[in-house]
């Protein structure tokens, strides 16, 4: 028996389908997160576009990458849910199929030789997440074999259609869809990878040695302009000290001095007028 192919499903008709997909889980109630694009271009952020990069420069994935393109930039990707190791999807194509994609833990080896070699090179948590860092760096991130991005060894997938192929159409677009998906959370990427992203920036300053040396004259920040930054009040050393002293005087001006005549309370003082009559009577 011949192999049958399942007849074409045009673009139109598998976006009614899945807007349809989508209306029904909405009204279940079911949680669904699907890839919306703005336009063409599925990643612009440096952490999403080094995934499709990454994926693309694999032949493993080349004959199956462009179908998926395809289908994430048409809204077929109706859900994508990023966990620790694991990616789960429901793709749209003749019929809605399920996709689960699971990428092993980065190695300890190499993400300590990331972290060493990075370290001193991403000054914040901010600066990493948004990809604003030296050239060096980013190379590092990305190199293949040694960087933070997978390689096919490293990513195991499977889908409920029927294509025997070992990646099939729906599993490439769940793969861009996490390229999609990295641009406005690029932290899912550490959580997929199994490690933290703050050891990036964990050694950063270590290696700087502290002398204990007093900084240079040029280099401590006045009081003045420190009041300017943070939108405060300093007051000088010399008026602190006054204020200092003028609180101690006036606490000392509280208490009674010795030899000196002090008036005792009221109910004192009629409390022993009356001791004093009931002696007379």
């Amino acid at each position: 028996m011949w192999h049958q192919w399942r007849p074409y499903v045009p673009v139109a008709t598998r976006r009614r389908r899945a807007e349809k997909a989508l209306a029904r889980s909405k009204k279940k109630g079911e949680p669904l997160s699907p890839v919306v694009l703005a336009g063409r271009t599925i990643a612009i952020t440096f952490w999403g576009k080094s995934w499709c990069r990454n994926l693309e420069r694999y032949s493993d994935f080349s004959n199956r990458l462009p179908r998926g393109r395809s289908y994430v930039r048409n809204g077929a990707v109706l859900d994508l849910q990023i966990a620790s190791g694991e990616v789960a999807a429901r793709v749209m194509g003749t019929r809605l199929y399920t996709v689960k994609i699971t990428v092993s833990k980065v190695p300890r080896a190499r993400w300590s030789a990331l972290c060493k070699d990075c370290a001193g090179g991403i000054d914040s948590l901010v600066e990493l997440l948004q990809g604003r860092f030296a050239k060096g760096v980013m190379e590092r991130l990305c190199c293949e074999g040694t960087g933070l991005f997978p390689s096919p060894q490293e990513i195991t997938f499977e889908c409920s259609c029927p294509d025997w192929a070992s990646m099939c159409k729906h599993v490439s677009a769940t793969l861009y869809g996490v390229g999609a998906r990295l641009d406005a959370q690029p932290e899912l990427l550490f959580r997929l990878r199994k490690v933290h992203e703050t050891d990036l920036i964990a050694t950063a300053g270590k290696a700087l040695p502290a002398t204990g040396k007093i900084p240079e004259a040029g280099k401590v920040l006045e009081e003045g302009r420190l009041g300017e930054i943070f939108g405060i009040e300093m007051a000088s050393p010399a008026a602190a000290s006054a204020k200092s002293s003028h609180k101690a005087a006036k606490a000392g001006d509280a208490r009674p001095r010795a030899g000196k005549h002090t008036t005792p309370p009221r109910k004192a003082v009629a409390k022993s007028k009356k001791k004093k009559r009931g002696r007379e009577s």
